[in-house]
């Protein structure tokens, strides 16, 4: 599903086949790059080119990313990848509840929980956290 547009490269969220991390792809004439994004924060970054041969300029692939950082851009990719693929991909991670930070995997220490579900906010623009034995549950504004 469209996200938006680059100098005439389409921002696609693909909904078929896909997997985590939440990512969109850019197709070139004869490259394919996909961009990962999170649920977590504002950040967006070039996750990988295919084929690498054929990777695009550098300022290109730069300028892409910004555009899909852009507050619109970035809401609409997070609403389409909710929406149609029902994961943020942030479940049986941890969330370390002083730092306030996800840590990949499942780790058992005091002051860090499981992540038993996530799911998005799509009107609230927020992420909710419901954490396995915690004392609450956590929202990140986006």
């Amino acid at each position: 599903m469209r996200v938006g547009a680059y100098k005439g490269y389409v921002i696609s969220v693909f909904i078929r086949d896909e997997h985590c991390p939440p990512h969109v792809h850019v197709r070139g004439k004869e490259w394919d790059a996909r961009f990962r994004f999170s649920f977590l924060d504002a950040d967006v970054e070039l996750w990988d080119v295919d084929p690498e041969r054929r990777r695009p300029p550098a300022a290109l692939l730069v300028g892409i990313c910004e555009a899909i950082a852009q507050q619109h851009y970035l809401a609409r990719a997070r609403r389409i990848w909710w929406e149609k693929l029902q994961t943020v991909c942030l479940e049986n991670h941890s969330w370390d509840w002083e730092a306030r930070e996800v840590l990949p995997g499942l780790i058992i220490r005091r002051g860090v929980y499981v992540i038993a579900r996530a799911r998005h906010d799509v009107v609230r623009q927020k992420t909710i956290l419901n954490l396995v034995r915690a004392p609450g549950f956590v929202e990140i504004d986006l």
